[in-house]
Parts: C-alpha cells; sequence; structure tokens
C-alpha cells in the first residue's frame, strides 16, 4: 500500500457524517416538512457514520502498518497579512487513533439510540444532533492548524448545548446546557489567548510551523512582564482544556449534563467532547515540554480532579451520575499523564477509558430501560437474573474501570501511576498519592453502584417514585418486572465489551514504546524521564500484569471492592451507621464541595453586580450621562447664551463695539504704565 494517504479519502470521513446529519436534521423534521421518516433517518445517520469508520479503521492500518502519513492543506480560506486561515489535515497515529474511536463508539451509540429513543417524538432531530457532533470531532482531531482545532472545539461545545439540552420542556435540561455551555466558555477564552500569542509571536497557525519555531518561543518573555511566553501560551491552552475536559474547578458542567438522554452521555463523555481537551494537549507536546511550570501546573489540576471528583462518586445515588463521576476522576487521571510528561500514556488511557466508559454508560441506559426509567440505585438490586447481557457487559466494564489485570483499563491506568512514580516536577508527590487514592476510591463506587444494582435483594417494587424517573421518554406497556433490552441495545454493549476487555493487551507495547506515536508526541527525555523509566520497567502485557502483584495499586482495588460487597451485600447496616458518623463530611460531598453554591451566589452575583456596575456608571453615567447628555446640553447652553447675545437691535451691537473699544483701550494704557 502506498505511504501516502488520500486526500479525497480523509476529506470523506468528516463529510459522510456532516450529509447524514444534514438530511436528517432537514428532510426528517419540521423544519424540512418532514420528507423522510424514523427509519430512513437513522439509516441515513448510521451509514454515514459507519462510512466514516470503514475509512478510518483503513486509514489506522496504513499508518500503523505502512507508515503512511499526511499533512496537506485541502481548502485555503484567506490570507490576512502573513496569516494564512486554511482547513487542512494532519494524519499520524494520534489522530489515526482518535478518527477510530470517535467513529467507533458514535456508530455503536447511534445503534443504539434506535432502541434507546425508539417513542421519542424528536428521534430524528436527535440522530442529526449526534451526527453532527461526530462530524464536529472529526474536524477536531484531524486539523493541522489551529484555526481548524478551534473550529471543531467551538462546534462540539455548541451540539453538546443542543444535545444536553435536547428535551427542552424540561427545566433542569436547560439549565445544565446553559451552565455548560458558559462555563466552556470560560475555558474557551483562556484557549483563544494562547492561540493569539502563538499567531502574534510566530506569525502562523500551521501545527508543523508552530513546532519549528517552538525553540524561538521558548527565548521570550511576555512583553510587560518577567513571565516565560511559553509558560503564558501553555496556560493559556490548559485554561481551554480545563473547560473542555471538565478539570476543577471547570469540571461542574459536566455532572449536571446527565440530564440530556443516555446516549450522548456516552458520545460526549466517554470519546469525544471531555476528550478534546487531553488531545489537544498531547498534540501540542512540542510546547509543552518547554515550560516545567505549565506542566507542574497541570500536574497538581489533574491530581485533584482524579482525587477530589471520585470522592463524589461515592455518595451518589442516580446511575448516571456515578458514571459521570467515574469519567471526571478517570479524566484527572489522563491529565496528571500529560503534567508527567507521559502524553503517549495520557492518549492511551483516553483509548482505553472511551471504549469502558462508553459500555458503562450505556449499560447504565440499558438498566434505566429495564426498569422502566428508575434513575436511583438504591431501588434496584438482584437485575442479574432479568438482564443477562447488561449485567455480564456492565461487569466487564466496571472490572476494566477499577484496572483489574488483563483488562484494557489496568495497562493504561497502571502506566500513569508509574509514570507519575518517576516524574521530577515538584506537584509529583501530591499527585502519586492523589492516583493511588484513587484506586481504591474508584473500586469503591464502581463496585458499590454494580452490588446494588445487579446483586442483593429485589428493591425495584419498592421505589416510591416508580414510573417517575428522569427519562420518561417511551418504552410503555411492559410488565413491572424488569426486562432485557432490545437487539439494538444490546449488542452495542456487546461490541464495546470486546475492546474493554482486549484493547490494552493488544496495544500497550506499540502504543507506548513503539513507533506508533514517535512523530506526533515529542518528550524531552532528559529533563522528563517519567516514559523512559517506565521503558525499563515494561517489556510486555504478560510481564506487566504480573508485576502488578507486586504494586500497590492491585491491593487497593481489590480493598476496594471487598469493602463494597460487605458494605452493601453483607452488612448494608454500616452504610447508614457511617452516615449518622460522618454526617457533615456526607453534606460536603452532597453539595459537590459548595462549588455551585459559590458560582451562584458568590460569582455570579459579583458579575451580576460588575455588570449593573458597568451598566448603570459606565453606559448610563459616563457614556450616557457624561458624554451624549453632556454635549448636548453643552451645545444648548451656549445656544441659548448666544441668542440671548443676538438681539437684533443696531444700539445693542453699537454699545458692546463702545464698550469692547473702552476695554482694549484700558488695557493697552496699563501696559504701557
Amino acid at each position: 500500500m502506498s505511504s501516502t494517504l488520500s486526500s479525497g479519502t480523509l476529506l470523506a470521513v468528516p463529510l459522510a457524517p456532516l450529509v447524514g446529519s444534514l438530511l436528517a436534521g432537514i428532510l426528517g423534521t419540521q423544519f424540512g416538512g418532514n420528507w423522510i421518516g424514523r427509519r430512513l433517518s437513522h439509516t441515513l445517520t448510521i451509514l454515514g457514520v459507519a462510512v466514516a469508520f470503514v475509512l478510518s479503521a483503513l486509514t489506522l492500518k496504513s499508518v500503523a502498518l505502512d507508515g503512511a502519513r499526511f499533512n496537506a492543506t485541502i481548502y485555503e480560506w484567506m490570507v490576512v497579512g502573513g496569516l494564512k486561515m486554511e482547513v487542512g489535515f494532519m494524519v499520524d497515529g494520534l489522530t489515526a487513533m482518535m478518527m477510530c474511536v470517535v467513529t467507533f463508539v458514535s456508530l455503536m451509540v447511534h445503534i443504539y439510540t434506535i432502541g434507546y429513543m425508539e417513542e421519542d417524538d424528536g428521534y430524528n432531530r436527535f440522530f442529526a444532533y449526534i451526527s453532527l457532533f461526530t462530524f464536529s470531532m472529526l474536524m477536531l482531531v484531524m486539523s493541522n492548524n489551529l484555526l481548524q482545532l478551534f473550529f471543531g472545539w467551538e462546534a462540539v461545545g455548541l451540539v453538546s448545548y443542543l444535545l444536553i439540552g435536547f428535551w427542552f420542556n424540561k427545566p433542569t435540561a436547560i439549565f445544565a446546557n446553559m451552565k455548560a455551555f458558559l462555563v466552556n466558555r470560560v475555558g474557551d477564552f483562556g484557549f483563544i489567548l494562547g492561540i493569539g500569542l502563538i499567531a502574534a509571536f510566530t506569525g502562523t497557525l500551521n501545527y508543523t510551523e508552530v513546532f519549528g519555531k517552538a525553540p524561538d518561543l521558548a527565548s521570550l518573555q511576555l512583553p510587560g512582564t518577567s513571565w516565560m511566553l511559553v509558560t503564558v501560551i501553555c496556560i493559556c491552552l490548559f485554561i481551554g482544556a480545563m473547560g473542555k475536559s471538565a478539570q476543577f474547578p471547570l469540571h461542574v458542567w459536566l455532572p449536571d449534563s446527565m440530564e440530556g438522554p443516555t446516549p450522548i452521555s456516552a458520545l460526549i463523555h466517554a470519546a469525544t467532547m471531555v476528550t478534546a481537551g487531553i488531545f489537544m494537549v498531547a498534540r501540542m507536546s512540542p510546547l509543552f515540554e518547554l515550560s516545567d511550570a505549565a506542566l507542574n501546573f497541570i500536574l497538581v489540576i489533574g491530581a485533584i480532579t482524579a482525587l477530589f471528583m471520585g470522592f463524589l462518586g461515592i455518595i451518589q445515588n442516580d446511575i448516571k451520575r456515578v458514571v459521570a463521576y467515574s469519567t471526571l476522576s478517570q479524566l484527572g487521571y489522563m491529565t496528571v499523564a500529560l503534567g508527567a510528561s507521559a502524553y503517549s500514556v495520557a492518549v492511551f488511557h483516553l483509548m482505553t477509558h472511551a471504549f469502558f466508559k462508553a459500555l458503562l454508560f450505556l449499560a447504565a441506559g440499558s438498566v434505566i430501560m429495564g426498569v422502566h426509567h428508575n434513575q436511583d440505585i438504591r431501588w434496584m438490586g438482584g437485575l442479574r437474573k432479568y438482564m443477562p447481557i447488561t449485567w455480564i457487559t456492565s461487569l466487564l466494564g466496571s472490572l476494566a474501570l477499577i484496572g483489574t489485570p488483563l483488562f484494557s483499563g489496568f495497562y493504561s491506568k497502571d502506566s500513569i501511576i508509574e509514570a507519575v512514580h518517576f516524574s521530577h516536577l515538584p506537584g509529583a508527590g501530591f499527585a502519586y498519592f492523589s492516583v493511588l487514592a484513587g484506586v481504591f476510591i474508584t473500586a469503591f463506587y464502581s463496585f458499590r453502584m454494580y452490588f446494588l444494582v445487579f446483586h442483593g435483594q429485589e428493591r425495584f417494587d419498592q421505589n416510591p417514585d416508580a414510573h417517575h424517573g428522569h427519562e420518561d421518554h417511551g418504552h410503555h406497556g411492559h410488565s413491572d418486572k424488569p426486562h432485557e433490552s432490545p437487539w439494538v441495545v444490546t449488542v452495542p454493549l456487546v461490541l464495546l465489551a470486546v475492546p474493554s476487555v482486549l484493547i490494552g493487551f493488544l496495544t500497550v507495547m506499540p502504543m507506548l514504546f513503539g513507533d506508533f506515536l514517535s512523530d506526533a508526541i515529542s518528550v524531552n527525555a532528559a529533563i522528563h524521564p517519567s516514559m523512559a523509566e517506565l521503558g525499563k520497567l515494561i517489556h510486555g502485557p504478560v510481564e506487566l500484569a504480573v508485576h502488578s502483584f507486586a504494586s500497590p495499586a492491585l491491593w487497593l482495588a481489590v480493598s476496594g471492592v471487598a469493602l463494597s460487597w460487605y458494605m452493601y451485600l453483607v452488612n448494608p447496616a454500616v452504610p447508614t451507621a457511617l452516615l449518622k458518623t460522618l454526617k457533615p463530611l456526607h453534606s460536603l460531598l452532597e453539595n459537590k464541595y459548595y462549588l455551585d453554591w459559590f458560582n451562584e451566589n458568590v460569582l455570579a452575583k459579583c458579575a451580576r453586580g460588575l455588570g449593573i456596575g458597568f451598566w448603570k456608571g459606565g453606559d448610563q453615567g459616563l457614556i450616557e450621562g457624561a458624554v451624549v447628555n453632556a454635549s448636548w446640553k453643552l451645545v444648548g447652553l451656549l445656544s441659548r447664551a448666544v441668542k440671548f447675545a443676538q438681539t437684533g437691535f443696531l444700539y445693542h451691537y453699537a454699545l458692546v463695539m463702545l464698550a469692547g473699544l473702552f476695554l482694549f483701550l484700558t488695557y493697552f494704557v496699563w501696559l504701557a504704565k
């Protein structure tokens, strides 16, 4: 096969989902007259994503086996001065992997949606949205320049707003999508500042050209300050990642986004939107490697997110929110790896996490369907015998999540822990403690959910809020007993379970220590030795699994599972007793560290007060009052004075002339003396 890739083939990858989205969104909705029905709408969108997946898989094969690469402009939009604004693709190992992950998970979500949204009135609109989301994410990961990256970045944010607020008659959904939109704008402000600084000091937006000028950036200071320019650029870029990838304190939007339908939780929060920030930092590794200050900042933020978001997962009772806080914690792990300069480990965990987290979200949706829209895990139990496929796939996803040896999550998660252990940055000690403690916490809350849902006493008939769940969108007419979901729901679960188990074992060596990512990621091994030290430790997937029995991570995970088993199956009185004893701590966690309260009652009110101040003082007072109104009042005053002097009588004018002459003579006489 040729070592080059066809631009036409690559262009078809994002355009296929876009065409499906436009057809379903225009012809399949009231906007276009409802010309096509549900079956044709989902067929067209699924076909578009399936084409994108097949082409992505062929691209990955060419990249991995034949060494094919692509980096070229597809369309030049305009040139401003010497700054080119263009659409182009850069396809290497990192891009090809992301293309396959995005399209495969999206394809599974599309198929799953047929069953999940079966009776929803917005069926065609939903398919249009998720296909448009897939297009946006593909444009982001395939870009070869910062302008196109920013376009994809904002597009996924816009479509996530539409998806989270899909049920627009539901007040909580509207609040959640506005919250997501506003919080992401905070991060995006930093992101565009970083892009602006790069454009200003390098004169280009093209990745390759920017990376070529990276050493020059490292020698500059931000004008008017003593700050290193590259540090400011990297921190600004990472602030964008904090918003998109939900890092503390810009994480607050992600749990509330569970108000949208479950399929978008799997799509947005497993494989696409929230991983965009991780991908961006890995892509920009030649810049981040030049600033230890920026890397340490990333390391600490990731550690805080990994540890403290995990604590919040312990007290959640909504099945989707447990998985959502798990996502936050795992994004923290990826960010910690980025800070330790283990970029390849971060994207490796991004890949493995995409499969098992999409599986867990879709399995949660299957459970919600099976128990007639109940989302509270306290009113489930014993579902294993009613939903065998959902049960076994959920178990496999949970085992991958907690890092069970030989499962995909084990290889990526264990590699992150070891990489942080080898880091020499000041924040590495705290980060290592956080990721180790996070192992125990993840195992505890994951299997708390698993045991409460699938094992123990059947409690679904005791639910006081039966048939009033958050996602009451159809599927009526079933008996009160739980039931397995239809094949369009269970088949994606099975297909996602396969990579959740196997993908780590098969790809750990080429992704971390082979040539697959070598030209996409840059690491200065002399200053940041984590990957070099990790290479000495890891010699194969089997040996790594054997080595885990001597590491604390495995036993922490086992302890977390054992404790959850004891507390929720053997002795259920323990959680109740602990709740009474640790009531203040529970209140702190239940209120999410009071960050939402702080944002709504301090930041929002301060922003509102500041806005009113600018409006009253600046707009009405200064601009309207002092400038606009004062100017016409002054003109009016002068005109009245002039009008008073212009009487029209000749003797008045003669008197004024004589008075003026008298004053001049008096003045000159005084000067003569």
